[in-house]
């Protein structure tokens, strides 16, 4: 109350220096307030103006490696290494269908068993005692071989090697009677004709053609697939072919240039001619069996087995043979 009284008893002299002191106060606050807020506007300003000059600093960036990703990284490479499984499951069916699968065909075991030393040695004892090989091929062929010996494929005693074999009989009605004089009757040189076959692999083709002296009957128009329809087709086909004798009816040319002008066309890798020999032409033949080849143009293996030939039948294949590296067996 003593200080509020005092105040109001002031003169106004003391009032005007109180207020100015006050305004002052106020004036002064302010222009310090604006003078700082003028100092900070600069300083901003200038930052913009005047960047400061880039320093590039390198950090150290530590990692630590991520285990628990790798492992499982490594996990799915071996799961891709792995074999994948096996389905075995057959071909099922719960009611009848309209078709049927085909058989399974027959798989040559012979060919993937080891060698037996004494069948070897077996054979080459048969050919030695049954036939008399008169080979003109490279090398000169042993008895029995061919001339050709090795794996392969071997028919009354002459081994060959090919996929592709052509089985060429002569109809002429003195054929079964040499051949059987030899020992060689009409039904076992067919069942050596099936066990080659049969023996042969799955992928392997082979023809089969009659011939006399005026035409040619073939089994097929080309080698036939290895599989058991034909070779069930042919053996029957075969012994209809025996039965008849000469006459087989086709069309020309017949005798050995007919032979050897169907495995011009057919190009196997092997071909057997089985015949007595007793041709009244051999007119081109010489210059077709030069141009039997296989389908790589290879020349082709060609023997020609000679049941009790007459000497002029001897003589003349055997040039023909040795012109063209042809094996001419004599039994």
């Amino acid at each position: 109350m003593a200080a509020i009284e005092s105040l109001l008893s002031e003169d106004a002299g003391a009032k005007k220096r109180r207020i100015r002191m006050v305004i002052s106060i106020l004036i002064g606050v302010l222009l310090l307030h604006v003078a700082a807020g003028v100092i900070a506007g600069i300083f901003i300003v200038a930052k913009y103006i005047f960047p400061p000059p880039a320093n590039f600093v390198v950090k150290k960036d530590v990692r630590l490696p991520a285990k628990k990703r790798e492992h499982k990284m490594n996990m799915a490479a071996a799961d891709a290494i792995a074999p994948k499984p096996a389905l075995n499951d057959k071909m099922q069916s719960s009611r009848p269908t309209a078709f049927s699968l085909p058989d399974v065909p027959d798989m040559p075991l012979d060919q993937m068993l080891p060698l037996d030393p004494s069948q070897l040695m077996s054979d080459q004892m048969t050919s030695l005692s049954t036939s008399d090989a008169l080979g003109t091929s490279s090398g000169s062929g042993s008895a029995g071989s061919g001339g050709f010996g090795g794996k392969g494929v071997s028919f009354l005693g002459i081994e060959s090697n090919g996929d592709r074999i052509l089985f060429i009989f002569d109809a002429s009605q003195t054929v079964p009677k040499a051949a059987a004089a030899a020992g060689f009757p009409y039904e076992k040189i067919q069942e050596e004709m099936r066990n080659l076959i049969k023996k042969m692999h799955i992928s392997a083709r082979f023809g089969i053609s009659f011939h006399n002296e005026l035409s040619t009957n073939n089994f097929k128009s080309d080698l036939a697939p290895n599989s058991k329809t034909n070779r069930n087709a042919a053996d029957s086909w075969v012994t209809q072919m025996f039965s008849q004798g000469k006459a087989i009816g086709g069309p020309p040319p017949g005798g050995l240039e007919g032979a050897f002008t169907l495995a011009k066309k057919i190009k196997p890798d092997v071909v057997y001619i089985i015949t007595d020999g007793d041709y009244r032409e051999l007119g081109n033949c010489k210059k077709i069996a030069a141009e039997i080849k296989d389908e790589n143009g290879k020349l082709s293996q060609i023997n020609i087995i000679l049941f009790a030939p007459k000497g002029h039948r001897l003589e003349a294949i055997k040039d023909i043979a040795k012109s063209n590296k042809i094996n001419v067996i004599v039994k």
